[in-house]
């Protein structure tokens, strides 16, 4: 694909993030997209079938990211609670940085009940997949206790920070660098106290 084509397709889904976290994806529609792209209506569809595909493509694109940093940071020689900091991290700077597509991301696939979050189930469960080895790991070497399952464990790490982004997106929680800074490390505590083994206490 010429670089011409790369930066309108790039143009369209930048403006298909914007329209998508400001009207929501069922409400909007795509000349909306192409009016924020400042494009011609037609030329929206030469690179994109539908609005469907422009999601599908933001999700599979910002997904494969945190997949991608997951297992870089799972191949790190640091200890578990480290590699779960890591992963928060990466998730916290994500929204900081462009908190629209995170805003898309969990509002229209990663939390819908619809067709959008049963496509791509496969795809969110590798990311719970790849936590759940990172704590499976840890247990095998005693550093976490073994009463939780590395699933749920995977599922409530994931889902605490998820909450965290929502409680963001809806300004239900204060934003500013120290409460990102603050609330990754508060997302780590919440879990690893629970997972982490400690003497005085039964690994079960």
């Amino acid at each position: 694909m010429k670089a011409a084509a790369v930066d309108k397709r790039r143009l369209i889904l930048d403006a298909a993030v914007h329209v998508f976290a400001r009207q929501g994806f069922h409400t909007c529609r795509v000349s909306d997209i192409a009016d924020e792209a400042k494009v011609a209506y037609g030329l929206v569809y030469h690179y994109f079938q539908s609005k469907d595909e422009m999601l599908d493509t933001l999700f599979l694109e910002r997904w494969g990211l945190l997949l991608s940093a997951i297992d870089e940071i799972d191949a790190q020689a640091i200890p578990a609670r480290a590699k779960l900091e890591a992963i928060a991290s990466f998730i916290v700077d994500s929204y900081r940085h462009d908190p629209d597509v995170m805003k898309v991301i969990i509002v229209e696939v990663t939390r819908a009940a619809n067709t959008f979050g049963q496509t791509h189930l496969a795809d969110i469960q590798q990311a719970y997949g790849k936590i759940a080895g990172i704590v499976a790991a840890a247990q095998a070497d005693g550093a976490f206790r073994t009463g939780v399952t590395p699933q749920f464990a995977a599922m409530a790490f994931y889902g605490a920070i998820e909450q965290v982004l929502t409680g963001w997106i809806f300004g239900l929680l204060e934003q500013g660098p120290e409460d990102y800074e603050r609330a990754k490390h508060l997302i780590v505590d919440t879990i690893c106290d629970g997972l982490e083994a400690h003497a005085d206490r039964s690994h079960a």
